[in-house]
């Protein structure tokens, strides 16, 4: 318990420190100007109409994936985005649920909720919410969200079964997941996996694809599916880690 307190710890810091601009360096991100961020998002799926229709502060570069693409977000729906960072995936949402529809980011680092905040005032955003909170403790209530998006975070958290017991106990009946992820395929080192920083880097936490995707099973998903994957890489990689990481988009039913 101590240790898994240690890495939520560890990890918060350092998203804190992107959030405010003191560390601009990730596993997930390609450069450090906003040129190689934007780099980066577009190598992550997101299409250059979805990164100027948003507000620029929103992106950080620190995706796998673009869960929205896929999530087939309807109008009027209730949209989650787990471990919203400065956004980017919460305003695409919004821009597709509608004035009618909510999107709600939720993430553990102030200064995050706070940057999004402040881009959702500057976007004139009124279909969003962000709020201060764990994935493993959601701040929101049973049975009341349509869709749950995520994008490269579930893996940082040492717990993966609280957090798509969360993710279940929060979606209505009948309610869906889209999730971009990074797993294993693979063994990775020990010393990896106990690196503090290879935890904050999306590496250390990934899991086994098997035992990844019977962790959603087991927390009562259905129809559980990988809907795309390529294998992970990025300038900075150890070399012990190619063809072992692999970015998933995967989508689930409730």
């Amino acid at each position: 318990m101590k240790k898994e307190k240690e890495i939520k710890e560890f990890v918060k810091g350092r998203y804190s420190k992107i959030a405010t601009n003191e560390d601009s360096s990730c596993s997930c991100c390609s450069g450090t100007e906003m040129e190689g961020i934007i780099q980066q998002a577009r190598a992550a799926g997101y299409s250059d109409d979805e990164i100027k229709s948003i507000p620029e502060d929103a992106i950080f570069g620190l995706g796998c994936g673009n869960p929205t693409a896929l999530a087939e977000i309807n109008k009027g729906e209730t949209v989650l985005d787990l471990g919203s960072g400065g956004g980017i995936d919460v305003f695409l949402a919004a821009n597709k649920v509608g004035e009618n529809g909510k999107v709600i980011g939720v993430d553990m680092t102030e200064e995050m909720v706070r940057t999004a905040v402040k881009n959702a005032e500057e976007g004139s955003y009124e279909n969003v919410e962000f709020k201060l909170g764990e994935i493993e403790n959601l701040p929101i209530e049973n049975n009341s969200v349509d869709v749950i998006i995520s994008n490269c975070v579930i893996n940082l958290t040492p717990d993966k079964s609280v957090a798509y017991g969360e993710a279940f106990r929060v979606l209505k009946p009948d309610g869906r997941i889209l999730v971009s992820d990074l797993v294993t395929d693979g063994d990775i080192p020990d010393d990896i996996r106990t690196s503090f920083q290879a935890w904050s880097e999306c590496i250390a936490g990934a899991m086994k694809k098997e035992d990844y995707l019977n962790t959603i099973k087991e927390a009562g998903f259905k129809d559980v599916e990988i809907v795309k994957a390529h294998y992970f890489t990025e300038p900075k990689m150890d070399v012990r880690f190619e063809g072992k990481i692999l970015s998933i988009q995967l989508k689930a039913k409730k």
